[in-house]
């Protein structure tokens, strides 16, 4: 009672505030499995001529899970006799999070979530993409930020031919594609100029594209890695602050060898494991239907059962996924209604979820203290 007795003043009796209250707490999010109150998602409520009026700010995006919400906290609180109706107002408040040690917040992300793979050819890009559109769909500002520097594929699954501008000769805007703000190295070098560069430069260059883009008050900042555990990824670990990591695998033992090796690199470095996607999971043939797991079993659920880690879920080898990537109109903004992109929106809530109840950063609440000598 003490929350809402804080909201509603002393106009609503306790007894009527208890009632409301246990409704509340009655009601769960479908993902995190928490309740209302436990997310912290009503900000404001009010009972007027029987109408009780109510503010809800989910912490992680989910705007296609507010009708099931909406429809069963409404019959909850329909059962209490003070109450004729209930309007309810939605919106999305995604906050910062916590990042590893040793790292500080940068400015316009409030949480970086990097997309990793042990090998390569496992669909991390596709992948990266589409859960960022998802995330963008379900009400949140995201960006992505293409840190394969010897292979950029971002520009091209977007669609995106322009060159990026600079306001102050210093920094660069951010392109935009589907409502992303993007940035690559692909859309600073020509298509087929290769980058014969050494460790050093390449995490330089990645560095350069992550702090020097004026992102705009972003969510979420989706950072699409190079495959393996080297020079990118230990610079990742040691100066930008991850919220969180995504692990892609296939089901066959020698990806999952490898996604062993990334999936440890993070537990070393204190990046929390957000979950594994086993894309590739079976190929449903385009002519008969038959479905056949052609790269395995179940790999990628055996992983995730070992180290304690969350199954997001998988995905099919589909050539839908292929070609709608190449021609620069991702799957979740091609076919949004289908059971692929639902599987990617699934992906997309999970990992917003488990974000958002995560512990809070204050870093950028407080001011920054400065000390002249005039």
């Amino acid at each position: 009672m003490g929350i809402l007795n804080k909201l509603f003043g002393n106009g609503v009796s306790a007894e009527l505030q208890t009632a409301i209250e246990a409704q509340l707490k009655n009601t769960q999010d479908p993902t995190s499995k928490q309740d209302l109150l436990a997310l912290k998602a009503l900000k404001s409520v009010q009972l007027k001529k029987g109408t009780l009026s109510l503010d809800l700010a989910m912490p992680y995006p989910c705007k296609s899970l507010w009708p099931a919400i909406e429809q069963n906290l409404t019959h909850q609180l329909m059962q209490i006799d003070e109450i004729n109706s209930v309007e309810i107002n939605w919106s999305t408040e995604v906050v910062a999070h916590d990042s590893q040690k040793g790292t500080n917040p940068l400015p316009g992300i409030k949480n970086i979530i990097a997309v990793a793979s042990g090998k390569g050819g496992v669909g991390k890009s596709t992948t990266s993409v589409n859960l960022a559109l998802a995330l963008q769909q379900e009400g949140a500002s995201v960006g992505i930020l293409d840190a394969d520097i010897y292979g950029p594929s971002i520009p091209t699954m977007l669609n995106i031919k322009e060159k990026p501008q600079s306001e102050d000769g210093k920094s660069m805007l951010p392109l935009q594609a589907y409502g992303l703000q993007v940035m690559s190295i692909g859309v600073l070098i020509e298509e087929d100029s290769p980058m014969i560069w050494r460790g050093p430069i390449v995490t330089q260059t990645l560095t350069q594209l992550l702090r020097e883009t004026q992102w705009q008050d972003l969510d979420y900042l989706v950072i699409d890695l190079p495959p393996g555990t080297g020079d990118v990824q230990l610079t990742l670990s040691q100066q930008i602050p991850v919220t969180g990591s995504v692990i892609i695998t296939t089901p066959q033992q020698i990806a999952l060898i490898d996604a062993k090796k990334g999936l440890k690199m993070f537990e070393k470095v204190e990046i929390p494991i957000l979950g594994i996607i086993e894309n590739m999971s079976t190929h449903i043939c385009s002519n008969c239907g038959h479905e056949e797991a052609i790269f395995g079993e179940h790999g990628g659920q055996e992983l995730a059962k070992t180290y304690n880690i969350d199954f997001l879920g998988s995905l099919p080898l589909d050539k839908r996924i292929r070609e709608e990537a190449d021609s620069g109109k991702p799957t979740v903004t091609a076919e949004p209604n289908s059971a692929i992109a639902n599987k990617y929106r699934d992906m997309a809530h999970q990992i917003g979820a488990k974000i958002g109840v995560k512990k809070r950063n204050y870093a950028n609440l407080f001011p920054k203290i400065e000390i002249q000598n005039n």
